[in-house]
C-alpha cells in the first residue's frame, strides 16, 4: 500500500490534519528514537487524538536473533507500552500458524475481526481480546525490503467498534507506520547480526567506516585462549548436528564468565575460543577478571552433564591485539591479528602436554601478581623467543 493523495479522499476533513501531523512523526522524528516502546506510545496517543477509539496496539518484527524469533512491542491504553521477545523454540513456528499473523503474511490483505462473532479457536489471540473487552481487532502486514515481515494491530473496546472513518484513517497512515517499522526494525536486525558475527567493537567500528582493507587498531589487554581437548577424537564417530551440540555445550560454559566479567568474544575458531579483557591503568585488576573469567568456565566446564564429557584448556597472555580489515577485493574478514594472540593460543595448546587447564604466561603473571607455579620454558611455534609458562590453579 502506498502513500499517494487518492488515500486521504475517504477522510473526514477534521481527521486530514491529525493524519499529516502523525505521517510526519512516523517518518521524521520517530526514526531518530532511541527506544521503539516511545514510538508506539507517540503514534498510539495520536491516533487516539485523532479520534479513533483505540484500546490496543501492538507491532511486532521478526528478529535475527540468536535466542528469539520476533520482537513484540504492546501498548493499552491504561498501563502503556511493554515488550516481548517471542523465544526461539521448537513450538515458534507452531504458535505462528495459529496466528493472524500467518494470514496476513500469506494473503497480504488485513484481517478485522468482530469479535463478538468470531469464535475462540479462530486464532489463539480471540480469547484473551474478548476476556479484556474488545469488540473489534485489526491485523495488518507489514512487507519490509529485507524480506522480513512485520505487523501491526490496533484493537478497540467501543461498543460499536471501529467505524468506517477509523479504518480509512488508519489505512491512510498505514503506509507511514509500515515505513517506520521497516527502517528500525532493519536497522535493529543489521546490528544485531553484526554484533553476533563479529562482536561488539567490530560491529562499532564497521558501522562507522571502519571498512578498508589494512586498516588496523592496536588494543593491550589481557588475551584468554580457550579449546576443548580431544574435539577431534570425540567428535569423530558423531552427526554433525551431535558435534555441533557438543560445542555449544562447551560454548556456554566458557562464554557467559567472559561476558559477565568484561571481556569480548572476538572469535570462535572451531573448538578454539579467543576473547580479550581491556587494559586498565597497569593492567593487574584487568587480568584479575580474565583469571576468574577462566576459572568460572572451568568450573562450569566440570559441572557440565553431558555425554560424552569433555575437558578444556584455557591459556591467558598480557599483550596487545590489533584489529584489523584483511581479504581481497570485495570480501573481507574484521579479525585479530598480532605475536601476542599467537602466543595465547600456543600456551593453551601445552595445556594437554602439559595435563595443566589452565595456564598463563609470563607476560600475564608480571601483570596479575597470583601464585602461580613454573612448568618450564617452551619453545611455541611461531615464536623465536621460548616463553616461560605458568600453572594457575584452577580452582581458585
Amino acid at each position: 500500500m502506498k502513500l499517494t493523495a487518492q488515500a486521504f479522499d475517504n477522510l473526514p476533513s477534521d481527521r486530514l490534519k491529525p493524519a499529516f501531523d502523525l505521517i510526519h512523526y512516523m517518518l521524521g522524528e520517530a526514526l531518530q528514537a532511541e527506544d521503539a516502546d516511545d514510538v508506539l506510545t507517540e503514534m498510539s496517543g495520536r491516533i487516539c487524538r485523532a479520534g479513533v477509539p483505540l484500546a490496543r496496539a501492538t507491532s511486532i518484527v521478526p528478529l535475527l536473533h540468536a535466542e528469539a524469533v520476533a520482537s513484540a512491542r504492546f501498548w493499552e491504553v491504561e498501563s502503556g507500552a511493554r515488550s516481548y521477545l517471542f523465544p526461539y523454540t521448537k513450538e515458534s513456528g507452531e504458535e505462528y500458524t495459529r496466528s493472524p499473523a500467518a494470514v496476513v503474511h500469506e494473503t497480504g490483505e488485513w484481517v478485522t475481526l468482530w469479535l463478538p462473532d468470531t469464535p475462540d479457536e479462530t486464532y489463539d489471540i480471540v480469547t484473551e481480546l474478548k476476556q479484556a473487552g474488545h469488540t473489534h481487532y485489526i491485523m495488518a502486514p507489514v512487507f519490509m525490503k529485507s524480506g522480513m515481515a512485520g505487523t501491526f494491530s490496533f484493537a478497540t473496546r467501543s461498543p460499536d467498534g471501529f467505524s468506517p472513518a477509523d479504518i480509512a484513517f488508519l489505512r491512510t497512515v498505514f503506509p507511514a507506520l509500515a515505513a517506520c517499522q521497516d527502517i528500525l526494525a532493519t536497522t535493529r536486525a543489521m546490528r544485531e547480526v553484526m554484533r553476533m558475527y563479529v562482536g561488539a567493537e567490530p560491529q562499532q567500528r564497521i558501522l562507522s567506516g571502519d571498512v578498508h582493507r589494512g586498516e588496523v587498531m592496536h588494543i593491550r589487554s589481557a588475551i584468554l585462549f580457550a579449546d576443548m581437548r580431544r574435539f577431534t577424537e570425540l567428535t569423530s564417530e558423531m552427526s554433525a548436528e551431535q558435534a555441533t551440540q557438543l560445542l555449544n555445550a562447551y560454548y556456554d560454559c566458557i562464554v557467559p564468565p567472559i561476558e559477565d566479567a568484561g571481556g569480548e568474544v572476538l572469535k570462535f575458531m572451531g573448538d578454539g575460543v579467543l576473547a580479550i579483557f581491556r587494559a586498565e591503568g597497569e593492567g593487574k585488576q584487568t587480568c584479575i577478571r580474565a583469571m576468574e573469567a577462566a576459572r568460572e568456565g572451568l568450573a562450569r566446564v566440570n559441572a557440565a552433564d553431558t555425554s560424552p564429557r569433555f575437558d578444556v584448556g584455557v591459556a591467558l597472555h598480557f599483550g596487545e591485539v590489533a584489529y584489523g580489515n584483511v581479504g581481497s577485493g570485495l570480501r573481507l574478514d574484521y579479525t585479530v591479528i598480532g605475536r601476542d594472540v599467537n602466543l595465547a593460543a600456543r600456551v593453551a595448546s601445552l595445556c594437554g602436554n602439559l595435563s595443566e587447564p589452565l595456564l598463563v604466561s609470563n607476560d600475564f603473571q608480571r601483570q596479575a601478581g597470583i601464585p602461580a607455579r613454573s612448568v618450564g620454558t617452551h619453545t611455541l611455534k611461531g615464536l623465536k623467543t621460548p616463553q616461560e609458562v605458568f600453572a594457575v590453579r584452577s580452582d581458585g
